[in-house]
């Protein structure tokens, strides 16, 4: 059917996992039926992102975007791939993902385990219809909301408001200050609060 997700693939040759889902019928990691995680604060999630790498990333805004993240939560982790990323949350390695800069074919597929296994997912303003607009975020029901009210301010569907407010603070005038803080934010306290979330088949 056009515009939507049937069946799900996504194989992970360093670790020989292969992940399924058909629509209705549940997500699969090497044919075990896999869930979310059931972590609900925030806190103590590890969430998944990548990193822009284009000419022509605002790679002030992402900083300020990860920071805002961060410090809200257990850690974030850069596994390296969104297909990857999202079967992550949808087996409860990973509780949460945000991204930019996608196409359908990265997270395609990796939507449908999500939403198979429990989880939401949507673009940063929470719709659902997120396929051809270049942002994802995917996460438990109650750590997506979380994220939504978190992120929805660097959508490219967010206000102007908001916008101008992004654009104002990721200047470069505060992109020293705000990689300074970002180092902070990766010390002991964050290291040891990311151990909440660490499952024992966990890849990261």
């Amino acid at each position: 059917m056009r515009g939507k997700v049937e069946q799900a693939v996504i194989y992970d040759p360093s670790r020989n996992d292969l992940f399924t889902a058909t629509k209705g019928r549940g997500a699969y990691l090497n044919e075990r039926r896999i869930r979310v995680s059931k972590r609900t604060r925030l806190q103590e999630c590890l969430i998944s992102t990548g990193f822009p790498f284009r000419k022509g990333d605002n790679f002030n805004a992402y900083l300020q975007m990860m920071g805002d993240v961060m410090q809200r939560t257990a850690g974030l982790r850069r596994p390296g791939a969104a297909a990857l990323d999202l079967a992550y949350v949808a087996a409860g390695y990973a509780d949460g993902f945000f991204e930019t800069g996608l196409q359908p074919w990265d997270v395609a597929a990796g939507s449908l385990l999500v939403t198979e296994a429990g989880g939401l997912v949507g673009n940063f303003t929470g719709e659902a219809d997120f396929l051809e607009q270049k942002e994802c975020l995917a996460g438990t029901p109650r750590v997506y909301g979380q994220l939504v009210s978190i992120l929805g301010k660097y959508s490219k569907f967010a206000s102007a408001g908001d916008k101008a407010a992004v654009r104002e603070a990721a200047a470069p005038a505060s992109a020293a200050d705000g990689a300074s803080e970002l180092r902070d934010e990766e010390g002991p306290d964050t290291a040891e609060s990311g151990s909440l979330a660490k499952d024992d088949d966990a890849p990261f």
